[in-house]
């Protein structure tokens, strides 16, 4: 058993976070960025990170007009008032000269890389006049328009309805969706972990400790360090999470759904599942124990190489350490086609410890209407949306192909059909093609079928802050401003209780950037469209957000996070007296202390489905989770894993001169073994190749993965001379990805096979 206290894992941990980052910005030799002194303000402004996905609360603050500091937001207590590397590294933007801080429209042949500096109302000009022209002769739906969540999406998927295209995705499919559907279809809504408070946790190759989410990783970091959890690791490479574990085991790529339904089937034979819990909450469960009877520990184990008797013990513990236990549902794991049931396989384990709602569980989130339903009075204020009426899409969305999907068309969409709108013309065909801060030629699968997909397409729209290896094959790119130079309006950040942030300039805006809300507003009015848009600026939008409160406003940016009343777990007895003591007019208390009573789902039944009839209408024979084989590889392969780096976020930051001084290339793991028997030693000069495509990289010889198996970051590689930090370095793992869309999920296929050679 390994020994961890806090000193000796923050040692081990030190590499993938940073509290603060003060650092001299390179000098910018483009146009406005020769200027020498950043002006903004030298007190603490609170904003957001936008660094990752997970966009953190920041305070930061320019220094003697050249540096600028960032620190985490002392105010969100979860994420540590700290930031993470890529965090620490936003000023590296700022004077960047690869940066784009003009708008440019294309010149020459899409990706041959010639553009030509134009102003914003020419480019504006140009846009109405193509997206116009598509639109009057094809309709609005022959144009989709996609982006990165989060911030970004809410302005630009505005855009789409006002214009009438049905068609927007964000990049959901690529990375997260598959658990955010398996979660619909049990809970009826998505489930959030509580790291922090467990004291056994199953971890399926979510390697939080690279890819970094602040919340969560500090969750994970005080439920080891402080209250001795228990982490056990199944991943087929020894990652940093797996080095942070108890115990690994290096399971077979696209096996761990085996793992997580002989655990199922060990806490229903060995009568270790919560009955008392599963016979008040759960519908279901008689199909999915009947199902899942066949599915022993010795079965998984000549399927996913783990040893029987470690699963059984292991889920002997895991029941022992419930409800405070969780095993996680992942994020960008292993991938296989069976996504689908792989992660119900998780969240059924969960369900059946009945640690929902309870300490070091999972739960849902508590927003203001909610807590305040349960408070019987509105303690806690909410965010209002704008009225406007927008028209609705007469035609149906391109996903809209397969009834199995249904429950993407509402959550994101299947980014990936996009593609195949624009090959194969099914439903009809993309012509027109508008994104913001997404790089799907670096996230989807396939590269050369992106490059054929945009190249078959009239005209595309790009905006980002670099001409990205997506934005090289557009016809016009926008400059956004980078989220150090903005502001946006204020986001919705509650878990057990609600809370908010809100995004402000910490410098003044350096070249011709504009922000994407003003950008999108923009471009409506250009076309035409400008009755659904009104508003003039980011503080009107924050005042409606408010309901007029200027005094709620003034106090979320003077905090930057503000978070209201005590955190509420339904069935967590403390949390609830604690509730309940706090407000006069809140719910009684059920005779055992909590709210269990109150515990409604938002599926079919109103309980968790462990069997969904739902699911069986709209995907036959998956109503009950089950297990499918699947082929991931040849036999003459090996199979090609990919993940996260903590220097990194996928494929948005390997141009940013710090982060690209830090980690400039993905050195491909391969077993000594499998590296003996190919003649290769580290260091040396490899070739992957399969049907889809051939890369180049540099072997990295270790004993921390399985002897079939190879990995990459993935990310890097990029083939746009735009990038030029990024052009060529390392592997581009989405020119080895076949394009294979998973049932249900929409997931792109991450696991594959590839031959491996010396040069």
């Amino acid at each position: 058993m390994m020994k961890l206290d806090r000193r000796t894992f923050m040692k081990g941990a030190g590499a993938s976070t940073a509290g603060c980052a003060l650092a001299s910005l390179l000098p910018g030799t483009l146009g406005a960025l020769e200027q020498t002194e950043l002006k903004g303000s030298a007190i603490e402004v609170k904003s957001i990170c936008e660094m990752c996905s997970t966009r953190c609360p920041i305070s930061a603050r320019i220094v003697n007009g050249k540096n600028v500091s960032i620190l985490g937001n002392a105010n969100a207590k979860s994420f540590g008032g700290a930031v993470c590397a890529r965090g620490g590294s936003g000023h590296s933007l700022l004077y960047d000269k690869q940066r784009l801080v003009k708008p440019i429209k294309r010149v020459g042949e899409r990706g041959e890389g010639k553009w030509q500096e134009i102003e914003w109302d020419e480019a504006y000009a140009l846009i109405a006049d193509k997206l116009g022209a598509i639109k009057e002769k094809y309709g609005p739906e022959a144009v989709s328009f996609s982006s990165k969540s989060g911030s970004n999406h809410k302005h630009l998927f505005h855009l789409a309805k006002a214009f009438g295209s049905p068609n927007t995705f964000n990049h959901g499919t690529t990375c997260p969706t598959a658990y955010k559907i398996a979660a619909f279809a049990i809970f009826g809504t998505k489930m959030k972990r509580d790291l922090g408070n467990s004291k056994y946790i199953i971890n399926f190759g979510h390697n939080i400790y690279e890819g970094i989410n602040m919340s969560e990783t500090r969750g994970m970091m005080k439920a080891q360090a402080d209250r001795g959890a228990k982490l056990v690791v199944f991943e087929p490479r020894f990652s940093v999470v797996a080095d942070k574990g108890d115990e690994w085991h290096a399971i077979k790529p696209g096996t761990d759904v085996t793992v997580a339904l002989a655990l199922c089937h060990v806490l229903i034979k060995d009568n270790l599942y919560d009955k008392a819990f599963i016979e008040r909450h759960v519908v279901g469960f008689d199909e999915f124990a009947k199902e899942v009877a066949a599915y022993t520990p010795e079965w998984a184990e000549s399927i996913s190489d783990v040893p029987a008797e470690d699963i059984r013990r292991i889920a002997h513990e895991l029941a022992a350490a419930a409800p405070h236990a969780v095993v996680d549902f992942g994020h960008r794991a292993t991938f296989t086609t069976e996504e689908f049931e792989m992660r119900r396989a998780i969240f059924a384990a969960n369900v059946l410890i009945g640690n929902i709602e309870r300490k070091g569980g999972l739960y849902a989130g508590k927003k203001a209407k909610t807590y305040n339903k349960f408070a019987g009075a509105d303690v806690t204020p909410g965010l209002a949306k704008p009225k406007v009426e927008m028209p609705k899409p007469t035609a149906k969305r391109i996903d809209m192909v397969d009834q199995q999907y249904e429950m993407l068309w509402s959550n994101g969409g299947i980014y990936q059909s996009i593609l195949d709108s624009a090959l194969d013309e099914v439903p009809y065909k993309t012509r027109g093609w508008v994104m913001s801060r997404t790089n799907p030629m670096q996230t989807m699968t396939d590269r050369a079928r992106v490059v054929k997909a945009m190249n078959a397409m009239e005209f595309i729209v790009c905006c980002d802050v670099y001409v990205s290896e997506t934005a090289a094959y557009a016809d016009v790119v926008l400059p956004e401003s980078t989220y150090l130079e903005r502001s946006e309006e204020i986001f919705d950040k509650s878990g057990k209780n609600p809370a908010y942030y809100v995004r402000q300039p910490v410098v003044e805006t350096i070249g011709d950037t504009r922000p994407s809300w003003l950008i999108w507003k923009q471009v409506g009015d250009a076309l035409g469209l400008g009755q659904y848009f009104p508003w003039d600026n980011i503080e009107t939008l924050q005042l409606l957000q408010v309901k007029k409160d200027a005094k709620l406003l003034s106090r979320i940016k003077q905090e930057g996070y503000v978070s209201f009343g005590k955190p509420l777990m339904l069935r967590e007895p403390e949390m609830v007296a604690n509730f309940a003591a706090q407000y006069d007019t809140a719910r009684p208390l059920d005779e055992d202390g909590t709210y269990a009573s109150a515990m409604k789902f938002k599926t079919p039944s109103g309980k968790i489905e462990l069997s969904s009839a739902k699911v069986e209408k709209m995907a036959p024979g998956r109503g009950v989770i089950k297990y499918r084989e699947v082929n991931l590889k040849k036999a003459d392969e090996l199979f090609f894993i990919q993940g996260k780096t903590a220097i990194h976020t996928n494929g948005a930051t390997h141009n940013v001169p710090y982060l690209a001084n830090l980690m400039s290339d993905n050195a491909v793991w391969i077993h000594p073994l499998t590296a003996g028997l190919l003649g290769i030693k580290s260091g040396d000069a490899i070739r992957l190749h399969n049907d889809v495509g051939s890369e180049e990289g540099t072997a990295l010889v270790t004993p921390g993965i399985r002897p079939d198996t190879v990995f990459a970051y993935m990310g890097f590689g990029s083939k746009n001379k735009e990038l030029a930090r990024a052009y060529g370095k390392g592997v581009h793992c989405g020119n080895l990805l076949p394009h294979v869309t998973a049932p249900v999920v929409g997931m792109n296929l991450h696991t594959t096979g590839v031959k491996v050679e010396k040069i």
